[in-house]
C-alpha cells in the first residue's frame, strides 16, 4: 500500500505526536513492536508537517527523534497542520467543487435540481464518469448544511439548498484571530479561518508559546459539548504505569489550562466512587457521550469548594486541607514583590506584621504543590511552617543543599 500524506483516524496520529513532542524520548524499537511499517508511514506523515521542526539525536540505545520548537521564531502553531491533512475519497473532493460551483449563481435547488445537472452538464464531459445518485447528493447536501457551507430553505414541501452568505469581514477580525489561535484551546479554529485570508503574517509573539494543547482541540469541543449537554462521558486513558488502558464514568465539569506550562486538564467527577478529580488531556485517548445527568447543580456546588482550596491539580489522598505559612521580609522599594504575592498566592492571606515582614498563609489540599513557588522566595524567607512536615523538611533541605553548594564556610562564594 502506497504511503499517504492523509490520516483517517486523528487518535494514532494524535498519540504518535504527543511521543515525539511531549516526550521525546521514544526510540523506533519501542514505536515498531507491533508493525515497523506503521511506524514508518506515521514517522513520514508527521514530518511531511513538521519536518523543519524535527530533530534527532544518537544515544547508546538508539537514535532518539523529537520536535524542536523556538517559540521567538515560530509565532503560528505548527501542530495544527495535522488537522488540515484529513482523508478524504474522490467523491468528497468531486462533489466539493461541483455542488459550489452549481450553487454559485446563489439561487436555491432542490437535491434532484442539483443531481440532474451534475449527471447532465458536468459528468458528461467524461468517458464513463460515475453517476451521481440523489441518496449520495442529499448526504453531501446535509453534511455541508451541518458545516454551515450551506443552508437549507422550504418552498412548499420541498426542501432547497444555497450556499450560506456571511457578513463577516474576516480581514476586519485577523489579529484577534490571530492571538485566538496561539491562546485559546480550540484555537485550531482561529487557524482555520486564517487560512481564508491572504496575508496572515503573525503580529504577535510569546515569551510562553504553549503549542502542545493544539492536540486535544478535538477532545476539548466533544467535551465541551458533553459540558454543555450536562452528560455523563466515558473516558478512555493510558496508564504508563499499569501498561493498560484505563476507562472512566465521568460527569465533566470544566476545563482549567495551566498558565505554568499550558497543560490542559478535565475537572469532572468520578462516578463510580463520587469522587472530583483532575484528568490531564493528553493522557486522555477517546471520549464517549453518556446519558444526561441528574445531579449536575449539586455537583457543581461541590465543584466550587473544591477549587478554592486546589493550588494546582492535587485534592490530596485524604480531602483534608494542609495549612502553610511563610514570614518574609518585602522592602519599601520591593512592591513587586508583594504585588507577585498578591497575584499568584490565589486565595492565600497576606498579614503585614511591621518593620517590612509580612505573613503569607494559605490552606490548600496539597502543599507540596508548592514547593516550586516557594523556591523563588529564597533569600527572603525568614520562616515556613506547615502542617505537612514533608513540605517544610523538603524546603529546609533544599536551603540546606544550597548553603553547601555555595554559602559554606569552607567553599564560600566571594
Amino acid at each position: 500500500m502506497a504511503y499517504s500524506e492523509l490520516i483517517k483516524d486523528f487518535n494514532k496520529i494524535r498519540d504518535y505526536m504527543r511521543q515525539f513532542y511531549v516526550y521525546g524520548f521514544r526510540k523506533r524499537e519501542e514505536y515498531a513492536a507491533k508493525s515497523a511499517r506503521s511506524y514508518d508511514n506515521e514517522r513520514r506523515r508527521i514530518e511531511s508537517w513538521l519536518g523543519e521542526y524535527m530533530s534527532f539525536r544518537q544515544e547508546p540505545a538508539g537514535k532518539i527523534s523529537y520536535i524542536s520548537v523556538d517559540s521567538s521564531k515560530v509565532r503560528a502553531n505548527p501542530l495544527y497542520k495535522a488537522f488540515k491533512a484529513k482523508s478524504f475519497t474522490a467523491n468528497d473532493i468531486a462533489l466539493n467543487f461541483y455542488i459550489l460551483d452549481i450553487l454559485a449563481d446563489g439561487n436555491a435547488k432542490s437535491v434532484r435540481e442539483i443531481t440532474d445537472i451534475l449527471c447532465e452538464e458536468y459528468m458528461a464531459f467524461f468517458e464513463d464518469a460515475q453517476d451521481f445518485d440523489e441518496a449520495t447528493v442529499r448526504n453531501k447536501l446535509k453534511e455541508y448544511e451541518e458545516e454551515g457551507i450551506l443552508k437549507s430553505v422550504k418552498e412548499g414541501r420541498r426542501v432547497l439548498y444555497k450556499r450560506a452568505e456571511s457578513s463577516v469581514d474576516l480581514a476586519s477580525w485577523q489579529d484577534a484571530l490571530s492571538f485566538f489561535a496561539e491562546t485559546a484551546p480550540v484555537g485550531v479554529i482561529g487557524s482555520f479561518l486564517l487560512d481564508k485570508l491572504e496575508d496572515t503574517d503573525p503580529v504577535f509573539t510569546y515569551k510562553h508559546h504553549y503549542i502542545i494543547h493544539a492536540l486535544e482541540s478535538e477532545l476539548i469541543c466533544e467535551l465541551l459539548e458533553c459540558i454543555t449537554d450536562d452528560c455523563n462521558v466515558e473516558i478512555s486513558t493510558y496508564s504508563v504505569r499499569k501498561e493498560k488502558e484505563m476507562k472512566y464514568n465521568v460527569l465533566p465539569l470544566l476545563i482549567a489550562m495551566s498558565t505554568e506550562n499550558g497543560r490542559a486538564y478535565l475537572l469532572a467527577r468520578e462516578n463510580r466512587y463520587q469522587r472530583l478529580n483532575m484528568y490531564r488531556l493528553d493522557r486522555i485517548n477517546v471520549v464517549k457521550k453518556g446519558a444526561p445527568a441528574e445531579d449536575k447543580e449539586e455537583v457543581l456546588q461541590e465543584a466550587e469548594g473544591y477549587i478554592k482550596f486546589l493550588w494546582n491539580t492535587s485534592g490530596g489522598r485524604s480531602r483534608e486541607t494542609e495549612h502553610l505559612e511563610m514570614t518574609l521580609k518585602i522592602l519599601p522599594h520591593e512592591e513587586y514583590i508583594l504585588h507577585r504575592l498578591e497575584r499568584e498566592g490565589k486565595h492565600g492571606t497576606i498579614e503585614a506584621l511591621g518593620n517590612d515582614w509580612y505573613r503569607f498563609s494559605i490552606d490548600v489540599y496539597d502543599a507540596g504543590e508548592m514547593i516550586p513557588w516557594l523556591r523563588t522566595f529564597i533569600g527572603r524567607i525568614d520562616e515556613l511552617t506547615c502542617t505537612d512536615a514533608t513540605v517544610q523538611q523538603i524546603f529546609y533541605e533544599d536551603l540546606d543543599a544550597l548553603y553547601d553548594m555555595y554559602g559554606g564556610d569552607d567553599d564560600a562564594v566571594s
